[in-house]
């Protein structure tokens, strides 16, 4: 495998966020095998989340991968800004305006302020996302890294759960309210992700896979993350055909996700909640899919053989990102794994 100089990242949020910042400390501690340490990593990021709320255009996704190389993340949480304050939804509430359920911070709310006033002047999410970068990923931080939405057309994930109170016997819900207010404690019967067959990848993402040395699928939402990022008419193809190694981690850690819904997801697609499931679900590039190499967690090694038989190269190493070093070894692994 030549030397990378150009990764290419599809990030849903917390997930991808984390695993960006073990791969850039592994870049700049020159612990990347065959990768230079001033290699460029594009991060393409996930926009199915995305919803207006209160007149305000939030994009979970982007906000999170931003936050989060910018040094701003409220690490708790997982989500949104640290030192936050809340009285913006405070008084929300006292009013009576819904959804009293879904809460965004004084601080938060600057950056959507910003992102829905530039929406509204005609400027393309993509647009804004670099503006907002400019704030975010300084060189102290996201030396090297670029932040692409996955497209600049509305596209929104919603879920189908039992409801007895409708005739039909259930009802759609949009992805945050699954996720937050019903915190993905009920089945999710169908995934429907409206707007996402009519959209066109954003600028610069067909670029970024193809002239990439390196794509990678990191330990996001294989379902309404990376699964959506795929989706996007042209990413899947690009993805299929680039000439760069495609290397993927699984989410799944001992039979289940460690953060997030992925378990839910997988199950209202029908696909087997495996490290194995993940990894066949996405495929072999030689079989029409989009994975050159896989690697599960040390507690699913059984699975190797599986995936390895579905024509993926595979391993198993330690896949917890406890900490920079430890999500940097994972990302050497992938790399050793293709190169």
């Amino acid at each position: 495998m030549r030397t990378v100089h150009k990764i290419t990242v599809l990030s849903g949020g917390m997930g991808g966020a984390k695993f960006l910042q073990g791969l850039l400390h592994g870049i700049r501690g020159g612990t990347l095998p065959g990768v230079a340490d001033d290699a460029e990593v594009t991060v393409v990021a996930n926009t199915a989340d995305d919803w207006w709320i209160h007149g305000l255009k939030v994009c979970p996704d982007l906000d999170t991968v931003m936050y989060t190389l910018g040094d701003g993340i409220d690490l708790e949480r997982g989500w949104g800004r640290r030192e936050e304050t809340w009285s913006a939804k405070e008084e929300l509430a006292a009013y009576g305006v819904e959804p009293t359920w879904f809460g965004l911070g004084d601080r938060d709310i600057a950056t959507h302020l910003v992102r829905t006033q530039m929406l509204e002047a005609g400027y393309s999410l993509s647009q804004v996302t670099e503006a907002l970068c400019r704030r975010w990923l300084t060189p102290t931080y996201g030396a090297g890294v670029r932040l692409l939405p996955m497209t600049d057309d509305r596209v929104e994930t919603h879920v189908a759960v039992a409801d007895a109170d409708e005739p039909s016997g259930k009802r759609v819900v949009h992805f945050q309210e699954y996720w937050v207010r019903l915190r993905a404690e009920v089945p999710a019967e169908t995934v429907v992700v409206v707007g996402l067959e009519q959209a066109t990848p954003g600028p610069g993402v067909i670029e970024a896979i193809a002239g990439a040395d390196l794509v990678v699928l990191p330990p996001s939402n294989p379902v309404v993350s990376v699964g959506t990022i795929l989706g996007v008419p042209g990413v899947r193809d690009a993805v299929a055909t680039t000439d760069a190694r495609v290397v993927g981690l699984s989410p799944i850690v001992g039979g289940t996700h460690v953060r997030g819904m992925a378990e839910q997801m997988l199950t209202s697609i029908g696909v087997e909640v495996s490290a194995a499931g993940v990894g066949l679900h996405y495929g072999a590039r030689s079989a029409g899919g989009v994975l050159d190499g896989w690697l599960v967690d040390e507690r699913d090694a059984a699975d190797v053989e599986r995936v390895t038989a579905g024509g993926i190269a595979c391993a198993a190493v330690p896949l917890m990102m406890t900490d920079h070093d430890a999500t940097a070894a994972m990302a050497a692994a992938a790399v050793r794994l293709v190169g």
